[in-house]
C-alpha cells in the first residue's frame, strides 16, 4: 500500500498501527521519529521500525504516508518542523482524540489544509502506554472516525480508510465539529470525571480506608484514571469548548439527581435510575438497528431440530405479548401506580416499555415478569430526547401512532430493518381523518413515521376496510384525546384486549356488535394487571402435541379471549384433541389450562370467520395442515403477506423444501397433507416462522435446519429451553 511510512511518535496507538502495517505487509519501509531515544531503540530492537530519527523532518523525507501519533497539542509545531521535507504527493493523517485543533494547526502551517491531509481518530486504547504496550489487534472490532474536509482528496481518504479496515476497524466519517462534540461526551468527559473523582478522594484524610474498601463499581469507573496524564492534559486543553459544554450538561444532571434526593422525590429518583439502567443497552441496539434486546452479535442463529420426539408435561408459556404492550401504554397514561405481573420480557414488549421511559414515565422492572408503572396521566408525557426506536415491534409503532398524534410535541418513530419494510399507512390514514399530522416514508408508506405535535383531534366514524386489531387500537387510543365520540366498525372480529383493558382502567368503552365507541376527555385510573400466557406462543405446542405421537401436554394459564381462539377452533375442526380446564377470568381476561393430546388431523376448508381470530397462529397451523390427511384451504388471510415477513410465501417455500405440496394464493394457501422430510429452510428473520418449522420436526423423517432465528426473542425468549424440556430435539448454532 505504501513504500515508506513515517510515524511521528510511537506510543500505544502509533506503535499498534505500525504493528498492523508490519504484520500485513502494507509498507516496504517503516520509520519513526521520537523525542525519546529509548523508544526508538526499543522499536528497532523488536523489529517494529527500520530506522529511527530524533529529527522529525529527517524521518519524513520521501515518505508516502506520515502518521502524526504524538500529543495533539504538538501538532502545529511538528507540522511546521516537517513542512519543507514533505514530498508533494504525501498523505498525512493523525490518530488524535480531538480534530478541531489538528485541522486548525494544519491550516495555520500550510495556509490551507492540504487536500491529502486526512484527520482520523481510532477509538481504541488502554491504560498502558509506550512502544511496548502496542498490540497488533488493538483496533480489531473498534471504530475509527475519519473527518474529511470538503476539499479532501478522495483517493487519499480511501487509502486511509482501507488501511484501518485491514487493522480490523469499522471506519465511520463525520464532520470535525461533530466529532469533537461527540467525543467530548463519550470519551473526554468520562476520563475527566475519573481523574477528578480519584484526585478528590485521594485528598481526603481517611483516603486509605476509602481505597481499601472500594468495591468493583469504583474500580470499574476509575480504571481510566490510570491513563497517560500528559496525553489527557493535552486533550482537555485541545477540546476545551466541547468538554466544558459536556461538563455543563453533566452538572445539570447531577443537580437534578441531588435535588430529587434532597426533596425525597422518589418518582424522580426512580426515573433517573431506571432510565440510566437500560439506556446503554437500548442505544446500543438503536445504533445497530437490531431488535431491542438482541445480543450484539453479527452472527446469525440457526435452529437444528432432529426428527421425531414427542411433547409431554405441564408448560407455562410467556405472557401475552398484546396484553403486555397495552399494560405499559395504559399504565403510563393512567393516574397512579399500575402493577403488572406476568409481563412478557421479550424484545417487542420491552421496546414499548423503553419508548415510555423515553417520554418521562418512571417504570420499575421488569423483574421476573413484574413491572410497576408510575403513570403520568393523559397529559403528562414529555418529548423524548431522540427518535423513539421500537425495534421489530409493529404493535408498538401502530398503537403509539394513535397516542403520539395527540401529544403536544413532535416525534419520530424508527425500527429495525424488518419493521422498516412494513406498511404504516393503514393506521396513518384514519388518524389523519381525526386531524393528526402523520407522515410515513416512501411510496409504500413504511417507517420512519413522523408525527407533528399540538394537533387538535376530533372523533370520527371509521369503517375499517380490513380487520386489524392494531389499527383499531391505534384509533381508539387517539380517541382518548379526541373531541367528541370516536366510532369504529370492524368488518370481522379482532382481538379486543384494548377495549377490555381500557375498561379495566376505568374508561368507558361501548361495544355493540361489530361497532366500538369511545368518548374523548376522560381519565385512566391505575390498576393491577395479571398478564395471562400468550395463546400465540401456546399455539406452537398445541400444534406440536397434535401432530407428535404419544403427546400429552397441559398449557397453563392461557388467555382464551374470544377474539383470539381461532387456533383452538381450527385445530378442533381438523380433529384435534383439545380440552379446556379450570376456566376462569383474571383481570377481565378469560383464561384456562389447555390439555392437548395426539390426534389424527384431517384437512379442512378453514372458516373465514376464524381467520382474524388466528391471524398470528397461521404459520404453526400450516404445519398442522402439512401433517393432516387431505387438503387444507385457507382464504381471506391477505394480511399474512404484510407481517414480519410474507408469511404465506415464506411458509409455502419452506413446506415445499420439506416435501409438502403447498400452493400460495393471494390471500392464503392450499396445502396437501403428506410426509414432512428434512431440509434447510429460511425464516427470513420471522420469529413465528422459525418456531413453526422447529415444531414440524416432531413429524419429519429428517433433520430440519432453520436459518435466521435470532428474532425468536421478540416474542418467546425461552422457546428453545421450554421446547427442549418438553421433548423437542432442538439445538442452537451460531453461524
Amino acid at each position: 500500500m505504501f513504500n515508506k511510512v513515517a510515524f511521528i511518535g510511537l506510543g500505544l496507538i502509533g506503535s499498534s498501527l505500525a504493528r498492523v502495517l508490519r504484520a500485513n505487509h502494507l509498507a516496504q519501509t517503516i520509520v519513526a521519529s521520537s523525542r525519546s531515544p529509548r523508544t526508538l531503540s526499543l522499536a528497532l530492537d523488536i523489529g517494529l521500525i527500520d530506522a529511527g530519527y530524533a529529527d522529525a523532518a529527517e524521518a519524513v523525507l520521501d515518505a508516502d504516508l506520515v502518521v502524526l501519533a504524538m500529543p495533539v497539542c504538538a501538532t502545529q509545531s511538528v507540522l511546521a518542523a516537517i513542512k519543507d521535507s514533505l514530498k508533494a504527493s504525501v498523505i498525512i493523517t493523525d490518530v488524535g482524540s480531538t480534530k478541531g485543533n489538528v485541522v486548525s494547526a494544519a491550516e495555520t502551517v500550510f495556509g490551507i489544509v492540504p487536500t491529502r491531509f486526512i484527520p482520523a481518530h481510532p477509538i481504541a486504547g488502554s491504560e498502558q502506554s509506550g512502544v511496548l504496550a502496542g498490540k497488533v489487534d488493538l483496533f480489531d472490532r473498534h471504530k475509527v472516525i475519519i473527518t474529511p474536509l470538503p476539499h479532501t482528496d478522495a483517493e487519499a481518504c480511501l487509502l486511509i480508510q482501507q488501511m484501518w479496515q485491514v487493522a480490523g476497524a469499522e471506519v465511520l466519517t463525520m464532520t470535525v465539529q461533530r466529532h469533537d462534540e461527540v467525543l467530548a461526551k463519550t470519551s473526554h468527559l468520562p476520563h475527566l470525571l475519573a481523574f477528578s473523582l480519584v484526585d478528590t478522594l485521594a485528598r481526603e484524610s481517611q483516603n486509605l480506608d476509602i481505597f481499601r474498601f472500594a468495591a468493583g463499581g469504583f474500580r470499574d469507573f476509575t480504571r481510566i484514571a490510570g491513563s497517560d496524564p500528559s496525553m489527557w492534559h493535552d486533550i482537555f486543553l485541545a477540546n476545551e469548548q466541547g468538554i466544558l459544554s459536556a461538563l455543563d450538561s453533566f452538572s445539570q444532571g447531577v443537580e437534578r439527581l441531588k435535588s430529587a434526593i434532597v426533596a425525597h422525590d422518589s418518582d424522580a429518583i426512580l426515573g433517573i435510575l431506571t432510565r440510566a439502567q437500560v439506556a446503554r443497552h437500548h442505544f446500543t441496539h438503536m445504533l445497530a438497528g437490531t431488535a431491542y434486546q438482541k445480543t450484539m452479535n453479527t452472527k446469525n442463529l440457526q435452529f437444528v431440530v432432529e426428527a421425531g420426539g414427542t411433547l409431554q408435561g405441564n408448560l407455562r408459556v410467556p405472557g401475552d405479548k398484546s396484553i403486555s404492550h397495552r399494560s405499559i401504554m395504559l399504565g403510563s397514561l393512567a393516574e397512579g401506580v399500575t402493577e403488572v405481573t406476568g409481563f412478557l420480557e421479550g424484545e417487542d414488549a420491552l421496546a414499548t416499555l423503553q419508548a415510555f421511559r423515553d417520554m418521562g414515565v418512571v417504570i420499575e422492572g421488569p423483574k421476573n415478569g413484574e413491572v410497576r408503572i408510575h403513570g403520568v396521566g393523559l397529559h403528562g408525557l414529555q418529548a423524548p430526547p431522540n427518535a423513539l426506536y421500537v425495534g421489530n415491534s409493529g404493535t408498538s409503532m401502530r398503537l403509539l401512532s394513535g397516542i403520539l398524534s395527540a401529544q403536544k410535541f413532535d416525534t419520530v418513530m424508527t425500527g429495525d430493518a424488518s419493521l422498516s419494510k412494513r406498511p404504516m399507512e393503514r393506521i396513518a390514514k384514519p388518524l389523519r381523518q381525526m386531524g393528526a399530522m402523520i407522515q410515513t416514508t416512501g411510496e409504500k408508506g413504511t417507517p420512519p413515521v413522523s408525527i407533528k405535535g399540538n394537533q387538535a383531534l376530533k372523533g370520527i366514524t371509521y369503517d375499517m376496510p380490513v380487520a386489524s386489531a392494531q389499527v383499531k387500537s391505534g384509533v381508539l387510543l387517539a380517541g382518548l384525546w379526541a373531541e367528541g365520540e370516536t366510532v369504529i366498525t370492524e368488518p370481522a372480529p379482532t382481538r379486543d384486549h384494548s377495549e377490555r383493558m381500557l375498561r379495566g382502567f376505568g374508561y368507558k368503552v361501548k361495544t355493540e356488535g361489530s361497532t366500538i365507541r369511545i368518548q374523548g376527555g376522560g381519565k385512566l385510573t391505575a390498576t393491577k394487571i395479571d398478564v395471562p400466557a400468550d395463546i400465540s406462543s401456546a399455539a406452537f405446542f398445541m400444534v406440536g402435541a397434535s401432530i407428535a405421537p404419544n403427546a400429552d401436554v397441559v398449557l397453563e394459564h392461557v388467555g382464551i379471549n374470544p377474539t383470539r381462539i381461532g387456533v383452538i377452533n381450527i385445530l378442533r375442526a381438523m380433529g384435534g384433541d383439545l380440552t379446556l380446564l379450570n376456566e376462569r377470568e383474571v383481570g377481565g381476561e378469560p383464561v384456562a389450562d389447555i390439555r392437548v393430546r395426539s390426534a389424527k388431523l384431517k384437512g379442512i376448508q378453514i372458516n373465514e370467520a376464524d381467520v382474524p381470530l388466528a391471524i398470528d397462529e397461521f404459520p404453526s397451523l400450516f404445519i398442522a395442515a402439512a401433517c393432516a390427511e387431505g387438503t387444507t384451504v385457507l382464504t381471506g388471510a391477505e394480511e399474512l403477506r404484510v407481517k414480519e415477513s410474507d408469511r404465506i410465501q415464506v411458509m409455502a417455500d419452506g413446506l415445499i423444501t420439506l416435501g409438502i405440496d403447498a400452493q400460495p394464493t393471494p390471500d392464503g394457501m392450499i396445502i396437501q397433507g403428506g410426509q414432512l422430510g428434512g431440509g434447510k429452510v429460511v425464516s427470513h428473520g420471522d420469529h413465528r416462522i422459525a418456531m413453526s418449522f422447529a415444531i414440524a420436526a416432531l413429524r419429519a423423517n429428517g433433520t430440519i435446519e432453520i436459518e435466521d432465528c435470532a428474532n425468536v426473542a421478540t416474542s418467546f425468549p425461552l422457546f428453545v429451553e421450554l421446547a427442549r424440556g418438553a421433548g423437542l430435539k432442538i439445538k442452537v448454532l451460531e453461524v
